[in-house]
């Protein structure tokens, strides 16, 4: 797949990222999570994020990305996309491009470097030394430290064709309307920000076609009805899904830090299919936490606890 066919097939649809599986001692379950994504793919899906931000790519070692990766390739064959996750320094962020494309990705997310915060010079040299590293479509992520503007993003797009995508996590409309008015569709947009579904009315409006959904690791169905709502501009039911949903589930995630990790694998035990606990320095929810997550859970999607207990 071209860096440009990559692009438009995962503006076209609702993209998501799996959860990495653990066992007790926060080692990677590759046949789990094989099985996971093999079970998201029987549901609609335009890309796989594999080792992206749900999937705790922040806690994976260098060699671990490039087996999470390579397992989702494997899994997937063909059928949708497979984007890999990759960061930290520049270096590390070079070797994680090329390990992505020998486990034959399609496409690179860049997420934020780690730590420091560049100047716009230094963060283009740092984008663009990962877009010359490989021949795979590189999405940037504009999210915390790692924040290019239109000029910046201008120029790395002339200087490199496999610059494909924009996805925002950042929530600035100023810049994200200066982004869209400068650069068109030379690039796919993909809303990033947590729980994307809050803003992806409003995001749909600035040119932003699709949005990565956490959530639809447990409640995929929800998920692919509120997506299509969405682009139907069906207000009604963005309204019911964000009243009955997605508001009450920011409320649960905001009790704790880290949270809008934990509480999708905690949604992934929910509904009987669990992918084991968060790495440190992330925790899981608690007790009461889990529980009121199983009711709002149930409220959206009653029959997915049963239908998915021997998933």
């Amino acid at each position: 797949m071209t860096p440009a066919e990559m692009a438009a097939t995962i503006g076209g649809g609702l993209l998501s990222f799996p959860v990495t599986h653990f066992d007790a001692q926060h080692q990677f379950v590759e046949a789990d999570y094989r099985e996971h994504c093999a079970w998201m793919l029987q549901h609609e899906l335009a890309g796989l994020f594999a080792a992206g931000g749900t999937g705790e790519f922040f806690s994976l070692t260098p060699p671990e990305v490039a087996r999470v990766v390579k397992a989702a390739v494997e899994e997937t064959a063909g059928k949708t996309p497979v984007v890999a996750g990759c960061g930290y320094g520049t270096a590390i962020a070079v070797d994680l491009a090329r390990d992505a494309e020998a486990a034959g990705a399609d496409g690179i997310l860049l997420l934020p470097p780690y730590l420091m915060v560049p100047g716009q010079e230094g963060l283009a040299a740092h984008v663009e030394a990962v877009c010359k590293a490989t021949k795979l479509g590189v999405i940037v992520y504009n999210r915390d430290n790692a924040v290019l503007n239109e000029d910046t993003l201008e120029k790395l797009c002339d200087r490199n064709p496999n610059l494909v995508g924009f996805k925002d996590g950042v929530g600035d409309i100023e810049l994200m309307m200066k982004v869209y008015a400068r650069m068109g569709d030379r690039l796919t947009y993909v809303g990033g920000l947590p729980t994307a579904e809050t803003f992806a009315p409003a995001y749909l409006e600035m040119g932003v076609t699709t949005y990565s959904s956490a959530i639809f690791n447990f409640v995929p169905d929800f998920a692919l009805s509120f997506y299509k709502a969405v682009r139907e501009r069906d207000h009604a039911t963005i309204m019911a899904g964000l009243r009955d949903f997605v508001l009450p589930y920011i409320a649960l995630r905001n009790k704790g830090k880290g949270y809008a990790v934990s509480i999708v694998k905690a949604g992934m035990t929910a509904i009987g299919r669990t992918a084991g606990p968060v790495r440190l320095p992330l925790t899981d929810l608690k007790p009461a936490e889990m529980a009121e997550l199983e009711a709002l859970i149930a409220r959206v999607q009653p029959a997915m606890p049963k239908l998915a207990a021997n998933g």
